[in-house]
């Protein structure tokens, strides 16, 4: 008896194979990319020199803390800003924050 196969079903399995692996990918983070959230400032954080990788010559690293509606759910935020945001924008301010790849570029108020 003639086990051979025949080289097309082999070809058909192999592109078989190469489909379900491609399908399987792992999907891209849809927290990438430039989105524009509304928020309010809830607390404001300072770390003292030194701290958290910060140099022991400078001033420690300021830090907002933002809560926005995204849908249903609340999300918090906290991202680290220059001290003249941190000085600039107190709690309970009503700002737009603009995210690239998740790293804060942007804070303007909302009047």
């Amino acid at each position: 008896m003639d086990r051979r196969i025949p080289s097309g079903a082999v070809l058909l399995f192999c592109l078989g194979l190469v489909a379900c692996a491609s399908g399987s990918a792992k999907k891209p983070d849809t927290g990438l990319g430039m989105r524009l959230l509304d928020c309010v400032v809830v607390d404001r954080e300072h770390d003292s020199p030194g701290a958290n990788g910060s140099s022991y010559r400078g001033n420690g690293n300021y830090y907002l803390v933002f809560e926005a509606k995204e849908g249903q759910a609340t999300s918090r935020y906290r991202l680290e800003v220059t001290r003249q945001q941190y000085v600039r924008f107190e709690d309970g301010a009503h700002v737009r924050i603009t995210l690239t790849n998740n790293i804060l570029t942007d804070i303007r108020p909302i009047d």
